[in-house]
C-alpha cells in the first residue's frame, strides 16, 4: 500500500537570483554547464536544508534545474519541430482577460513544452528525463523521502499536438501518446529501480476538459472530448502498469495553470471548473495511488465529485494556495478538510499545497520567507488533523 505524508507538497520552489542568473549566463553562453550545475546544487542544499525545517514530510529539488517545470521531456526526446500546437493556452488574469503566454517571463518555449514546437517525427528518448534531478536528490535527502516529478503523457502530447504537422507520422491521437507513455514508463522504472520512493506526474490533459469552451476547442480539430478523456486516461495508465509498487507512491498532480505574473498580486492559470465532467470516469480508472487535487479557489468547484473516489485512494487536498502570499487560517483549512471528509474517509486524505510555488522561473508573486510559512501552515494543519 502506498504511503500517506499528510504534509505533502507538489515540488516547484521560487528560484534563487543566482539561478536564474546562471541560467540566463549560460544561454548567452557566459556560463560553463559544469559551473551552472554547481550553483545549482548550492540552491538545492539550501533549499532542502529549509524544507526539513519546515517539517513537510516529501523533499523536493524544487524543480531548480528545470526553466519550467515540463521542459524535461521535451529535452530528453526527439521527434519535436517547429509549429504552434492545435489547441493552446492562454493565460487567464484573475478579475478576467488573458495574457499572452509568451509575454511572461519565463513562460516561452524553453518553460512549457509544446509553446512553439509541436511533435512532427517519432518520438524516441534520447536520455533519461530525470536521472540528473533524482540521483542529487537521492545522494542529499539523507533517508527522507522524496519527490521526482514529471509531466504526464497526456499533457505532453495535448500541448504539442497539431493533426496537420503530427498525423504525418502517428495516424491517429492514440498513436502518439502510445509512444509517448512508453518513453515515461521507461523513465519511470528506472526511477523505481533507483530506490525513488515517491514519483509524480504532473498536470494530465483532464482538466482542458473541465471547460465547456475547451472541450468545444477540441472537437472543432476533430477530437471528441468523451473518446479524448478516455485516451489520456489509457495513455497515462500505461506508464503506470507493470511496476513493482511494494516501495513506491505513484502520484497524478491534477493542475489548471499556474503561471507567474511578475510582481502582479495573484498568479495567473490557464482554466477553471470543477472535477464534475471528468470524476467519475477519471477517478474509477486512473491507475495512481495518490489524486493531488487543486482546491485553493471557488473555480476549483466543490469537493461533491469526490464521491467518486475509490476507497484507498490517497486524496492530496490542495487548500493552500501558491498564487498569493496571504497567509490561510488554520481553521479554515481544517473545516475545509472537514467538508472533503464527508465523501472521502478522513483517513485516506492528506493536504499540501494547491500547486507548486514557481511553475516557470518566473515564480509566484510571493516571497521565500511566505513560501516557507506556507509549508509550515500544511505541516501544522496536519498535525492538528492527523496526529
Amino acid at each position: 500500500m502506498a504511503k500517506k505524508y499528510r504534509a505533502d507538497q507538489v515540488g516547484s520552489f521560487l528560484r534563487p537570483a543566482e539561478v536564474k542568473e546562471a541560467h540566463a549566463a549560460r544561454a548567452n553562453g557566459t556560463l560553463s554547464d559544469e559551473r551552472v550545475r554547481e550553483i545549482e546544487d548550492a540552491a538545492i542544499l539550501r533549499l532542502l536544508d529549509m524544507q526539513r525545517a519546515t517539517k513537510i514530510e516529501v523533499l523536493s529539488d524544487g524543480e531548480f534545474r528545470r526553466p519550467g517545470w515540463a521542459s524535461g521531456f521535451q529535452a530528453a526526446v526527439d521527434g519535436y519541430v517547429e509549429g504552434t500546437p492545435a489547441v493552446s493556452l492562454n493565460i487567464q488574469v484573475p478579475g478576467g482577460g488573458t495574457v499572452d503566454r509568451a509575454s511572461v517571463p519565463g513562460s516561452g518555449s524553453n518553460a512549457f513544452a509544446g509553446f512553439r514546437r509541436v511533435i512532427g517525427g517519432k518520438l524516441v528518448s534520447k536520455r533519461r528525463i530525470t536521472a540528473h534531478e533524482a540521483g542529487f536528490l537521492q545522494q542529499h535527502a539523507n533517508g527522507q523521502p522524496f519527490k521526482a516529478t514529471m509531466p504526464a503523457v497526456s499533457y505532453v502530447v495535448a500541448r504539442a499536438y497539431n493533426p496537420e504537422i503530427t498525423g504525418r507520422v502517428y495516424p491517429t491521437h492514440m498513436d502518439v501518446l502510445r509512444d509517448a507513455a512508453g518513453i515515461v514508463h521507461g523513465e519511470i522504472a528506472a526511477l523505481i529501480g533507483e530506490g525513488v520512493p515517491y514519483i509524480q506526474l504532473d498536470n494530465p490533459h483532464y482538466t482542458d476538459y473541465l471547460e465547456e469552451g475547451l472541450r468545444d476547442r477540441w472537437q472543432a480539430i476533430g477530437i471528441d472530448p468523451r473518446d479524448a478523456l478516455k485516451n489520456d486516461i489509457e495513455a497515462d495508465n500505461l506508464c503506470l502498469r507493470g511496476h513493482n509498487r511494494a516501495n513506491v507512491t505513484l502520484a497524478m498532480h491534477l493542475c489548471r495553470g499556474n503561471a507567474g505574473r511578475g510582481q502582479a498580486a495573484t498568479a495567473g492559470f490557464h482554466k477553471t471548473g470543477g472535477y464534475d465532467w471528468v470524476a467519475e470516469q477519471l477517478f474509477s480508472s486512473l491507475e495512481v495511488d495518490t489524486f493531488l487535487l487543486e482546491y485553493d479557489s471557488d473555480r476549483s468547484g466543490s469537493f461533491e465529485p469526490l464521491r467518486y473516489m475509490p476507497k484507498g485512494k490517497i486524496v492530496v487536498l490542495g487548500l493552500v494556495t501558491t498564487k498569493s502570499g496571504e497567509l490561510e487560517s488554520a481553521d479554515d483549512v481544517r473545516r475545509r478538510i472537514d467538508e472533503a471528509a464527508k465523501y472521502v474517509a478522513l483517513d485516506d486524505l492528506c493536504l499540501s499545497p494547491q500547486c507548486g510555488f514557481a511553475s516557470t522561473e518566473a515564480g509566484n508573486p510571493l516571497t521565500e520567507d511566505q513560501e516557507r510559512r506556507k509549508l509550515e501552515l500544511v505541516v501544522e494543519v496536519a498535525r492538528q488533523v492527523w496526529g
